[in-house]
């Protein structure tokens, strides 16, 4: 009975806490309507690697400092209405086609997601004996989210970046939270202002200096195109600012462009 008795307390105890977490996530989104938010959880995370690890990208645009005493991140945000439309459209294009559309999340895309994780995961476990018979370690099979611009705003913002099913549960209820509580222009806005676009650097401006030399109010189609390509990896691309992939890449969002809705 004692036990019993305990582990209700144990369970109690749990889901005051949980509910306690939600509460506080809720209050950091509602601040948001008029707040600007001036740092999140994942670039005080990149910028703690930085400072305890140093730098590991060694190339970098124009106008882009490559010293010891750079700062942990860079960012400088911007209204709404000095970013280029072209940059909004081009990472909408990029990322998240239906954005004006949906109310947080695709579930379809998430699902095509999964089910393209279970192949590449079938495949590595093929592959992966062969590879270490030649005295080598497999890597990782490529991992894709089928996230929206809102879930991923939500996981930078309040998450870490593991990966898990609960992780995912949660990101899910707070991309829900941002599209009820935050207009679609608003979510556009916090995310192209803090998003990673290189290592330590954030938001569109930042971005837009690093690599051209100007901000985000002037950048051009296929400029604003090259930035919105290297979001799923842009530590990898800003090492690889020419990669065959890259320049196709950016002419195929450069075609979508015109036919991106924005908020």
């Amino acid at each position: 009975m004692n036990a019993l008795r305990a582990l209700v307390r144990w369970l109690a105890c749990l889901a005051v806490a949980g509910l306690a977490l939600q509460l506080f996530f809720i209050g950091r989104i509602a601040l948001m309507v008029v707040v600007d938010p001036q740092s999140t959880t994942f670039q005080r995370s990149e910028a703690w690697k930085i400072a305890t690890q140093g730098r590991v990208n060694t190339t970098a645009g124009p106008a882009a400092r490559r010293d010891d005493a750079a700062p942990s991140w860079a960012q400088e945000w911007v209204p709404y209405d000095r970013i280029a439309d072209t940059l909004k459209r081009a990472v909408i294009a990029s990322e998240d086609a239906e954005f004006v559309y949906h109310r947080g999340v695709e579930w379809e895309a998430i699902e095509r997601a999964r089910a393209h994780n279970a192949r590449a995961e079938e495949i590595a476990a093929r592959r992966a004996a062969q590879v270490r018979a030649r005295g080598k370690e497999p890597a990782a099979p490529k991992v894709h989210g089928g996230s929206t611009i809102t879930q991923q705003l939500a996981k930078n913002l309040l998450l870490s970046g593991e990966r898990t099913l609960l992780r995912k549960a949660q990101e899910v209820v707070l991309a829900t939270t941002l599209e009820m509580l935050l207009s679609k222009r608003r979510i556009l806005e916090i995310y192209l202002n803090s998003v990673e676009w290189g290592e330590g650097v954030f938001g569109a401006e930042a971005a837009a200096r690093h690599y051209f030399g100007k901000p985000a109010a002037r950048l051009s189609a296929n400029e604003a195109a090259r930035l919105a390509v290297m979001l799923p990896s842009p530590k990898a691309f800003e090492r690889r600012p020419n990669s065959p992939y890259l320049n196709g890449r950016v002419a195929t969002i450069v075609a979508r462009m015109p036919a991106a809705e924005l908020p």
